[in-house]
């Protein structure tokens, strides 16, 4: 099977990324998104990563909704939020003829470039904002199983240090593929349950899909640091128990996830101020 054409990623993502004028993914990213998607369908013929086996609902459901997540726990990095006009980006410059586009039709005609080849620096639509640095946003992902969201908010964000913690054995090897095939940077792969991290904190932790929710809740929420946030990806049916687990976080409104009746985004800060004896 041919990889999924660029275009047609772009096209199903659109609704994920918000308005018309806001920061898309390049062509670079949108070559990672489609070598990423061929390796998941490979494996998942001997290694039961995800039930969805549509080309185009893996994209929208699965690189859909953590992008969607991404541009929300990082929305201050898109060009017009840092007063730069779509045209200060090298990558963007040549095409402001088809502003709203994520690629212009001459793009298609072409194979990606291949990802070995492929600076992270050029994954989104503002590269300067993308450089590593030395304090770099820790993020978890607990129970990554396939790499979401992961790996997409990777994509998104590639100056994040990543940690995706997954217990079986197997799902841990395909997070090592992919990070390899996509040539990623900073991520450290865990192949152990995420109550075994004991004196670890990052500055985000997600979960997503992930069994045992109830128990799980807590011990995701014990990784976050202070200040930090706890971001989730879950049904509008399981956003009462994850308040009424974790009543000490400071919950935002939940934000609903496109194309979805019943999908959240819950976001959840980690207090600051401690109460003094």
């Amino acid at each position: 099977m041919a990889p999924m054409q660029a275009s047609r990623i772009a096209d199903l993502l659109a609704p994920f990324l918000g308005p018309s004028d806001a920061r898309r993914l390049t062509p670079d990213a949108l070559a990672y998104i489609s070598t990423y998607i061929d390796l998941l369908q490979r494996w998942n013929a001997r290694v039961n990563l995800t039930a969805i086996r549509s080309e185009e609902e893996i994209v929208t459901r699965h690189f859909g909704e953590s992008l969607f997540a991404a541009r929300h726990l990082f929305p201050g990095e898109g060009p017009k939020e840092h007063g730069l006009s779509r045209a200060h980006s090298p990558l963007e410059e040549h095409r402001a003829s088809a502003p709203e586009g994520l690629l212009k039709r001459q793009d298609h005609e072409r194979p990606p470039t291949p990802p070995a080849a492929i600076d992270q620096r050029r994954l989104i639509a503002n590269p300067e904002r993308s450089e590593g640095t030395k304090d770099a946003v820790k993020v978890a992902d607990v129970g990554s199983g396939a790499g979401f969201p992961g790996i997409p908010i990777k994509l998104w964000y590639p100056k994040i240090s990543l940690t995706l913690v997954e217990s079986s054995h197997k799902k841990a090897t395909f997070l090592r593929e992919v990070t390899r095939a996509l040539t990623l940077t900073d991520v450290n792969i865990l192949n152990t349950r995420a109550e075994s991290l004991t004196n670890a904190s990052f500055d985000v932790v997600t979960l997503r899909a992930v069994e045992r929710f109830a128990s799980i809740l807590p011990i995701a929420a014990g990784l976050v640091a202070t200040g930090g946030r706890l971001a989730l990806l879950i049904a509008q049916s399981q956003l009462s128990q994850a308040r009424s687990t974790l009543p000490a976080l400071d919950w935002l409104a939940p934000i609903p996830v496109p194309q979805s009746q019943s999908r959240l985004l819950a976001i959840a800060t980690s207090p600051t101020n401690e109460v003094s004896s």
